[in-house]
């Protein structure tokens, strides 16, 4: 830090990084304020990473443990890899919230709280004892204690409004003082005030009044002294923009339908949390996007399947036991050979599970989880951003191989966010798919592969000269002709996991952040990336002989896996799952495999990555 002056006596500090968390009940609205001061920490140019924290239960009781809902932003000047591990502001809007994000925040960090919800009623669904504004449990803190409820309803009496309505704005009066304590502006959050509420002038109104006296009340307050500023990033140039996980898998999806040049056509079920896939989508009818929201999961896949058939791109979004339900057409889809993708945005579980929190537990399912022989492509994105290649990539590899490909996002990936350089459409990759050369009559053959991919021709059902057969029972080779012949069903079979393996030559290496041999590699997949980064990085920079190899490409992994992996002593798996990815690499290299598992519904800190390494690297 170095500090400045701001006038007042108030101090101006330099940070380099710095991360907030927003807290409250779950109708107090942190889940909009924090992403809000998002986009402002964006526009300043700082590199940003986000992750909302949502209660399980739809409307759990006011006020109460299991009704906290959080948002929290790491941003800075320097690469930002994951939301952060200890907040270092802390906005709590009552007790519950309070005490739920307490055990977080890093030890001397600034504590912001509404004092009105500390009442008698508040701290005992908290779970208090006794206030602990009052009882000196938080002397380690910086506590700034703000009547935050009042101060609102009295800044926002000239609205008109009845004192209940001015009562919900107060999560911009907690977000004015945030903007203060951090020198942000104010006036891109008033410009989109006026944009959000131009049909209701009395509620623009009563928000822009609340975020101005939050501002005001933080400048004048003897209880701040200090405020900081954070370094602007160093991105490359370009137009970017702030997206989810599910936002850039929606427009991957978008991009790749388009320079195939074919309708993308989406069908899906809602299900938390893939269902804002289907709402991004749902809204861009003009890139050729036909949504369709379907009365069940079943109905979902076939009918993304039977877009396929018809000659579009067919794709579909689930969560949870929503892929149980899809497996049957998947297995359809590589029976048929038809391009088709499915996001699964993993959750955890199982069954419902907890609906609103992460886990990485559907590998194994992805990889094996159909009846017969029915191996198909699995892609896993790394960060919120990266969604947006990977949606690319599985529609790239459906077309030209002809298969099914899964996609395992997760609840992470889903809903953080961070800055997305948006890409010159036109620059991505010709996905269009060469139409087979007309065939005298009566003789096209639907299964007559490509000598190079092993894929069969992509022909819409209808077509003259093309009339054709395929479906679930097994096809004959190269004719496509229903037949229970041994000889020819062992031949399918090995020809569609050919075709799949195939694929190996087709994708990127495996490339390791770090020395290409050593004492340590750590192995990732999906949104354990960022906490792997950082902790590796740490090390690195500590002198360790520790790498990091990430892997986009679960099936079939890239050709010099294994190389790779002996190249260091010990391998590290950290997953969320139980050790799926570290079973596989074990059982299929025979090489000891240490696995790190996480099972608690939240994301790996970096901190329990750096733990880890440091236990490895003595022992």
């Amino acid at each position: 830090m170095n500090p400045g002056s701001s006038g007042k006596g108030q101090q101006l500090q330099e940070l380099r990084q710095s991360t907030v968390r927003f807290a409250g009940d779950s109708g107090d609205g942190m889940q909009l304020v924090g992403s809000q001061f998002a986009d402002l920490a964006s526009l300043s140019g700082c590199a940003i990473r986000t992750i909302p924290d949502f209660p399980s239960e739809i409307r759990a009781p006011a006020g109460t443990l299991a009704g906290v809902s959080g948002y929290q932003l790491n941003f800075g000047g320097e690469e930002v890899l994951t939301p952060g591990d200890q907040p270092f502001v802390l906005v709590a809007m009552n007790p519950a919230a309070l005490r739920v994000s307490l055990p977080e925040l890093q030890p001397g960090g600034l504590i912001i709280v509404d004092t009105d919800e500390f009442t008698p009623e508040n701290l005992a669904k908290a779970k208090y004892a006794t206030n602990p504004l009052e009882d000196g449990s938080l002397e380690g803190y910086r506590v700034v204690p703000v009547a935050m409820t009042t101060l609102t309803e009295e800044a926002t009496k000239p609205t008109g409004l009845p004192p209940s309505a001015r009562a919900r704005c107060k999560n911009f009066f907690a977000l004015g003082m945030t903007l203060w304590l951090y020198d942000q502006p104010m006036q891109p959050l008033l410009e989109w005030l006026m944009r959000k509420f131009r049909k209701d002038p009395a509620v623009m109104a009563a928000n822009a009044a609340s975020l101005r006296a939050g501002y005001n009340f933080a400048n004048t307050t003897e209880l701040l002294r200090v405020h900081y500023r954070v370094a602007p990033g160093h991105l490359p140039p370009g137009r970017y923009r702030r997206v989810t996980g599910n936002e850039a898998m929606a427009l991957g999806l978008i991009a790749a339908a388009h320079r195939a040049g074919r309708p993308l056509v989406y069908a899906s079920y809602p299900i938390t949390p893939a269902s804002e896939i289907l709402h991004e989508l749902s809204a861009r009818k003009e890139f050729d996007v036909r949504v369709i929201q379907c009365e069940d999961e079943i109905a979902a896949a076939c009918a993304a399947l039977g877009a396929s058939f018809a000659g579009a791109l067919g794709a579909t979004g689930t969560s949870g036991p929503g892929l149980s339900l899809k497996t049957e057409t998947l297995g359809l889809a590589v029976m048929t050979e038809l391009p088709l993708v499915v996001v699964d945005v993993q959750r955890a579980g199982p069954s419902t599970g907890m609906p609103t929190k992460t886990e990485q537990a559907d590998l194994l399912m992805a990889l094996y989880g159909r009846h017969g022989e029915a191996p198909l492509p699995v892609l896993a994105p790394a960060t919120p951003a990266d969604c947006f290649p990977i949606a690319f990539e599985a529609i790239r590899l459906a077309i030209r191989y002809m298969t099914p490909v899964l996609v395992l996002s997760d609840g992470f990936l889903a809903n953080s966010a961070e800055a997305f350089r948006i890409p010159d459409v036109n620059t991505l990759p010709d996905l269009r798919a060469e139409a087979p050369p007309p065939p005298p009559p009566g003789e096209f053959a639907p299964y007559r592969r490509d000598p190079k991919t092993l894929a069969r021709p992509w022909v819409a059902p209808g077509t003259p000269g093309y009339e054709h057969r395929i479906g679930g029972l097994e096809k004959q080779d190269v004719t496509g002709l229903v037949t229970y012949d041994s000889e020819n069903h062992r031949r399918m079979v090995e020809l569609r996991a050919r075709k799949v393996e195939g694929i190996a030559g087709d994708i990127p290496p495996a490339t390791v952040d770090g020395p290409a041999q050593g004492e340590l590699l750590v192995v990732g997949w999906g949104s354990t990336y960022g906490a792997i980064a950082a902790a590796v990085r740490q090390a690195q920079l500590e002198g360790h002989s520790v790498a990091h190899l990430h892997l986009r490409h679960l099936n079939p992994l890239p050709r010099n896996v294994e190389s790779v992996l002996r190249g260091f002593r010990r391998v590290l798996v950290p997953e969320n799952n139980t050790g799926q990815l570290a079973t596989l690499l074990q059982s299929r290299f025979l090489l000891p495999v240490q696995s790190l598992p996480k099972v608690e519904g939240r994301p790996f800190l970096i901190r329990d990555i750096r733990n880890t390494i440091e236990e490895l690297l003595r022992s």
